[in-house]
């Protein structure tokens, strides 16, 4: 009884304290619980653009990098805060995505760029990222997170074995309050774009390219379960968006085909082989010269701070990454310590001439409350961890594999045969294998998309890869002399 009571008292004062910081949201309108001002929104951009920066790396463009900026600053000026501090800028990633965190900081990748087929097609994707921004939704989300956290508090002490399902409910929750979030910045993104004159049925028309990318994919998830809500729902929603507010507001809405192909003409498409590059079961990296296998069948991942990789069903993994200190002795202590690793056995060796470590360690999920210090490690949660480290050309190198400790025996084996293949790259074609770029060419002839493909000298492999990059279908028709992309090495 005393602990309900408590729980009360301190859940009042809470909810008191919040009510106090009720503030208008500058899209809405309506008075919501404010849990971030606009100095801590400034200050989250501004710690987390650094780690972006690292993790991802800036696409160096000036070009590209100017028009985004004429274009930011302009849907900045008429936005509902245009007092933000707002930056812009190209991250180096083939991922198709655009993304903003609060404070004014919006991202495209150049992987988005490159698929974007007029001016009207970015304005309303640029939109829509400082819908999110100026609608506060990280500060929205924030409070949603609160009062989730609040009921969860609240039903474990009330209830404890209800508490599983009343997470599973708050997660439910959150998942839809995100949706919401996604929905109104599309609607934003209209109002966005259209104030600066395109053609918001363009920005319509690119929810159609995320969903064939997406569908070919495979990895489709459904509506319901998904933060974003369905490109095809999109694309039809947005289209009626659009309609609307040409209706309300007659002008000459722009597209600017032509200049946005120039703009982009020369981009590069898909992995940049100098941060490295899969090919034939092998991770090549040209620029630290060194390679090793990749077991048949794995997925992977590539970023300029690390290299990951593993199996679908996801019982082990593989993670490469430089490692800190100056020696093979520096980097184990800086890893030990760092990672809180329990280390089990540890070994000098050496791998293709290279000096190496072998660590053997363990990791477990942190202990749940109530449960004594010294009960025994589950195996369905606890991990285990094989790392090599390499010394190799001036620098020390991570090769960390795990696994569950019920099935690290078996997937040990994997590791060990990758770590072993661990080696300098020589082969000049990899050495200096160059990035594929998007190039725009001029359609020699009048044709359906898949005949001027062919004419132009693209495989037909590529032929939907290239629909999808041209927003266009193998039947429909091209006109002589119009812009046309194509990928070239």
């Amino acid at each position: 009884m005393r602990t309900n009571t408590a729980f009360i008292q301190v859940s009042l004062a809470v909810t008191l304290s919040l009510f106090a910081t009720c503030a208008r949201n500058p899209v809405t309108g309506k008075r919501e619980l404010n849990l971030m001002s606009q100095e801590q929104e400034i200050a989250i951009g501004k710690e987390s653009h650094p780690s972006i920066v690292s993790s991802m790396g800036l696409y160096d463009n000036r070009n590209i990098q100017a028009f985004m900026n004429e274009k930011g600053k302009a849907m900045a000026k008429i936005s509902h805060r245009p007092d933000l501090p707002y930056e812009f800028h190209i991250v180096d990633s083939p991922v198709v995505n655009a993304f903003a965190v609060p404070g004014g900081f919006v991202y495209f990748t150049r992987g988005i760029l490159a698929h974007f087929n007029n001016e009207a097609e970015f304005a309303g994707v640029l939109g829509h990222e400082i819908g999110h921004i100026t609608a506060r939704h990280s500060a929205r989300q924030q409070n949603k997170q609160l009062f989730g956290t609040l009921g969860t508090i609240a039903t474990a002490i009330l209830l404890p074995q209800a508490t599983e399902m009343a997470q599973q409910g708050v997660g439910l929750a959150l998942l839809s309050y995100s949706r919401a979030h996604e929905t109104e910045s599309d609607g934003i993104g209209v109002e966005y774009s259209s104030k600066i004159g395109y053609d918001a049925h363009q920005m319509a028309n690119f929810f159609s390219t995320i969903k064939r990318i997406s569908d070919g994919s495979g990895q489709v998830i459904p509506d319901f379960m998904s933060t974003h809500p369905d490109p095809g729902n999109r694309n039809v929603r947005v289209n009626k968006l659009a309609t609307e507010y040409q209706a309300k507001n007659p002008a000459n809405y722009q597209s600017n085909r032509d200049q946005y192909l120039r703009l982009i003409d020369g981009i590069t498409y898909g992995e940049d082989p100098k941060q490295g590059f899969v090919e034939n079961n092998q991770f090549y990296h040209p620029e630290l010269r060194f390679q090793f296998p990749v077991p048949g069948g794995w997925q992977h991942q590539n970023s300029p701070v690390q290299f990951q990789m593993g199996p679908k069903e996801g019982k082990m993994a593989m993670i490469l990454m430089l490692a800190k200190g100056n020696s093979l002795d520096e980097a184990s202590q800086a890893l030990v310590k760092e990672l809180s690793l329990k280390v089990s056995e540890s070994k000098k060796t050496t791998i293709n001439g290279n000096p190496a470590y072998i660590l053997i360690s363990q990791q477990q999920a942190p202990q749940e409350q109530g449960q004594p210090q010294q009960q025994q490690q589950d195996p369905k949660t606890a991990t285990q961890i094989a790392t090599w480290l390499i010394q190799y050309n001036n620098a020390v190198y991570a090769l960390h594999g795990l696994s569950a400790v019920s099935t690290f025996t078996d997937s040990f084996r994997t590791f060990q045969t990758v770590a072993g293949g661990f080696k300098a790259l020589s082969d000049p074609d990899k050495l200096n294998r160059k990035p594929e770029r998007v190039l725009v060419k001029s359609v020699p002839r009048d044709g359906s998309f898949s005949e001027v493909m062919s004419a132009l000298g693209m495989p037909a492999a590529r032929l939907e890869e290239l629909g999808t990059l041209n927003s266009l279908k193998a039947t429909d028709r091209v006109a002589r002399g119009s812009l046309i992309k194509v990928i070239v090495r």
